[in-house]
């Protein structure tokens, strides 16, 4: 299973992609990834997951290089399925993606489906919050560069992107990036306390009560 991780992520193929490809819900493919053996998946989705993959069973999973030629196939087969893809069936109306790009409607439709996923609980008042949070920041993204670098970092922290991508300002997002890792670094080594930096919360708090005045 760990090879099959591998290759997901050095596909780009995303939990909610996959999910889509399989048409099963998040979750099930994280319920799948757990098992040990492929072989122990349903039947009809271990077969979609190798006809994806372009192999005859499982046993190959482990010898396969995943090179440019073999990436592009892939793609190949798995847009081929979205193309096809009727999006009323998912419950969404399809004025949301007029006027949009072939690789802009994926995207979109990734983001809604794992947005509504979240939201699925409505007693999960923390991805309620969180959610609400990334609504706040797409209203205000073009308002400050940084937090385009901010979303660029985050994407390099967690393996989505390699870590000398700059897609934005390369000198900007690289300051940024920097300072940014380093107090992540801070915090996640128990340098920084309450009680060391509630002066400097304290002028956070100010500077924003002083906008919204």
């Amino acid at each position: 299973m760990d090879r099959l991780n591998e290759i997901l992520h050095e596909l780009g193929i995303s939990k909610v992609k996959l999910a889509k490809y399989l048409g099963v819900s998040r979750q099930m493919i994280y319920n799948y990834l757990e098992l040990d053996d492929i072989n122990k998946w349903p039947k009809d989705k271990k077969v979609l997951l190798l006809n994806l993959l372009g192999v005859k069973s499982a046993d190959e999973i482990n010898h396969l290089k995943v090179d440019t030629d073999y990436i592009m196939n892939v793609e190949t087969r798995i847009n081929s399925l979205f193309e096809n893809h009727d999006d009323n069936e998912d419950g969404v109306n399809t004025s949301v993606y007029r006027g949009l790009g072939k690789k802009q409607k994926e995207l979109m439709h990734n983001v809604i489906e794992l947005i509504h996923e979240k939201l699925e609980d409505d007693k999960d008042e923390q991805s309620y919050m969180a959610i609400k949070y990334v609504y706040h920041l797409l209203q205000s993204m073009d308002t400050a560069p940084e937090l385009k670098y901010m979303l660029g970092y985050i994407s390099k922290a967690t393996g989505f992107v390699k870590p000398l991508e700059f897609a934005f300002d390369e000198e900007q997002q690289f300051i940024f990036e920097s300072i940014m890792f380093s107090a992540m670094t801070l915090y996640n080594n128990g340098g920084a306390s309450r009680s060391k930096i509630a002066e400097s919360h304290r002028r956070f708090v100010n500077q924003i009560e002083h906008k919204i005045e």
